[in-house]
């Protein structure tokens, strides 16, 4: 817990008040009234030395239950992979986490081109066109897809998965809300999207439909299918895509995808608390004057060197706002960084192989949960989720769990009320056959 000392002396301070033309600190809530200002004593702890100060919160941060110190079997949308330690090496570099944005590409070409080179594996891991210099994260990229395609379309209604990530679908409603745009779920049947609800629900008025690749159950979606119920009614075909599930399974782009979102977290980006990460937007060639926020072009300069400049770019600060086709006005340029210095590690062979590892590893813990009597529920094909039954509540099953060490799954209940009791477990590289094993005897040992 180091901290950089910043000083401020009494003379710093006189000087500042100086400058702005006051004689004491009081004279800036002038226009507070007396009588609404609070002058009694704080109910705060009295001040500590720095020594002290640091022992206590060292200790309070020893309470912590974290990835470093319980083996995690939670997923549902952040996962425990392993990252390179070169990712931590190159993101210190002062040169890319002081960036701000690269407006100037004179003086941007490193940025600009860590840029490109993210742009340019999205593009390879999910088989479009393009891909713009990253998103807040994958609910906003996801509802973002929904609003291009209704602007695209000219349609204002857009059909979700009910088995895409809960958190994203709420992000839709609330972009949708303020486009007037109508959002209808579709169930699910078996832990995946209901087709037959699907093909009911289609119409010649939908922008678009919305599926996820693995789902939120961690099951595999038949795309090929969904995609010919989709482009029947000239609608777009949007998969929200785990990326490192690309390395073993087959890229949406190869299934007619017209948009693929997601969030690269699994590669290079730590859980820590659930963001900020990194969402990616990819379209096929004839989006790509839709796409949202930035965008980086490779070209060159007139001695013809190779150099990096924004493209394209759609928003409203370069545009007439009518024609904008978002109001995102930014990136993760650092989070992009992270996970391009972890794929540019890996390699296309490292990627696969952790993609192998987290469909072997998951199938080895749905067979032995099944095998030790747990009520494995989907039995379609999955990535590195499933989901069990138990017979009492998951949130006391998981204060059970943490105490013996383990961080449990996530509750189902939680979003999904006719999945009380149902537990979604993720099985990443990170975790070995023993702790595995391990794992699913304490949750058979406390539910026979």
């Amino acid at each position: 817990m180091k901290h950089r000392y910043l000083p401020m002396t009494e003379q710093d301070q006189q000087d500042m008040l100086k400058e702005i033309g006051i004689e004491y600190i009081d004279e800036l809530f002038a226009d507070i009234p007396e009588d609404v200002r609070y002058t009694g004593p704080y109910n705060i702890k009295k001040a500590k030395s720095e020594t002290e100060l640091v022992k206590e919160l060292t200790k309070l941060a020893g309470k912590n239950k974290d990835l470093r110190t319980h083996p995690s079997f939670l997923g549902a949308g952040v996962y425990d992979h392993y990252t390179p330690v070169i990712v931590d090496h190159v993101l210190s570099r002062s040169e890319f986490y002081t960036a701000y944005t690269p407006y100037q590409p004179e003086i941007s070409q490193g940025e600009l081109q860590a840029i490109f080179e993210f742009q340019t594996m999205v593009c390879e891991l999910t088989g479009m066109d393009i891909a713009n210099s990253s998103m807040y994260d994958g609910g906003t990229s996801l509802a973002e897809a929904a609003m291009l395609a209704a602007g695209h379309t000219k349609k204002k209604k857009v059909l979700v998965s009910k088995v895409v990530h809960p958190e994203s679908r709420a992000v839709l409603s609330t972009y949708a809300k303020g486009q007037n745009i109508e959002v209808i779920e579709i169930s699910h049947d078996n832990g995946v999207t209901d087709q037959n609800h699907l093909e009911k629900e289609m119409d010649d008025d939908v922008a678009a439909v919305i599926v996820q690749y693995p789902n939120f159950f961690g099951q595999i979606e038949r795309l090929d299918e969904i995609e010919s119920i989709v482009h029947s009614k000239k609608a777009l075909f949007v998969v929200s895509a785990n990326p490192l599930s690309l390395g073993a399974l087959t890229p949406p782009g190869e299934f007619k995808a017209d948009i693929v979102v997601g969030d690269t977290q699994p590669f290079g980006i730590p859980a820590q608390y659930g963001g900020p990460h990194c969402g990616y937007f990819a379209v096929t060639k004839k989006l790509m004057r839709k796409v949202p926020g930035r965008l980086v072009g490779e070209t060159t300069d007139e001695l013809g060197n190779r150099g990096f400049v924004l493209t394209l770019q759609a928003r409203e600060q370069h545009i007439r706002r009518d024609k904008a086709t978002s109001n995102i006005c930014s990136n993760q340029a650092l989070n992009a960084l992270a996970s391009s210095v972890a794929m540019t590690a890996l390699g296309k062979e490292g990627v696969k192989e952790i993609a192998f590892q987290n469909i072997q590893k998951a199938h080895f813990a749905k067979t032995l949960a099944k095998k030790i009597g747990l009520n494995v529920v989907y039995s379609g094909p999955m990535f590195n989720e499933f989901v069990v039954k138990l017979p009492s509540s998951i949130k006391k099953v998981n204060q059970k769990l943490i105490k013996k060490g383990w961080i449990g799954g996530y509750d189902l209940g939680r979003d999904y009320p006719e999945l009380e009791n149902h537990m979604l477990i993720a099985v990443t590289e990170q975790r070995t056959k023993e702790q595995i094993s391990e794992f699913l005897k304490e949750m058979g040992d406390r539910h026979e």
